[in-house]
């Protein structure tokens, strides 16, 4: 497999090896030893969303202890979006975008510290991912996904969104 940090160090692009023959083809989705680069993460919970074009999900993350993640898309296309909201950090509210999708089989590992969502640029996505801690209501969070403060670029004009991620505070009045 091939790993590439993005803009941020700590931020992984993961390619694995894909095996393809005249069936279709194989990968090792999940490997513990083989992605031991990923430190003490342990992945206790594993989500998956299915989306049509246009829906956009975002900006969400965990508060104590937080949640890394595990990104990979199953079937269609998605622009992957991640914000460092680590307090102190000097790349506080910078973001970075990537697509994924299931041609080139793609993985994303996200830290605990970074905000994360994506929007669906195919007709349906469905994206698997891991998260390093359960869900508990009490410590989601998410801030407004146009945040001109963040400055993200979807590339889309007028996405679909849930009426949370519609009504989301600015990410300054989150991280208070």
């Amino acid at each position: 497999m091939d790993i590439q940090s993005l803009d941020f160090e700590e931020v992984k692009l993961i390619t694995p090896k894909v095996f393809y023959d005249t069936r279709g083809f194989f990968l090792e989705a999940f490997h513990k030893t083989r992605y031991a680069f990923l430190g003490e993460e342990t992945f206790p919970q594993d989500n998956l969303s299915y989306s049509k074009y246009g829906t956009l999900r975002g900006m969400h993350f965990q508060t104590v202890p937080g949640q890394a993640k595990f990104v990979q898309v199953v079937k269609g296309r998605i622009f992957d979006v991640f914000v460092d909201i680590r307090k102190g950090s000097p790349s506080f509210g910078k973001w970075q975008g990537i697509y994924l999708d299931d041609e080139k089989r793609q993985q994303l590992f996200l830290p605990v510290g970074f905000a994360h969502g994506f929007c669906c640029m195919s007709e349906e996505a469905y994206v698997l991912y891991k998260v390093s801690s359960e869900y508990r209501s009490e410590t989601e969070r998410g801030f407004r996904y146009d945040d001109p403060q963040v400055g993200i670029q979807w590339p889309l004009e007028t996405p679909i969104l849930s009426d949370r991620d519609l009504k989301a505070p600015f990410l300054e009045g989150v991280l208070v």
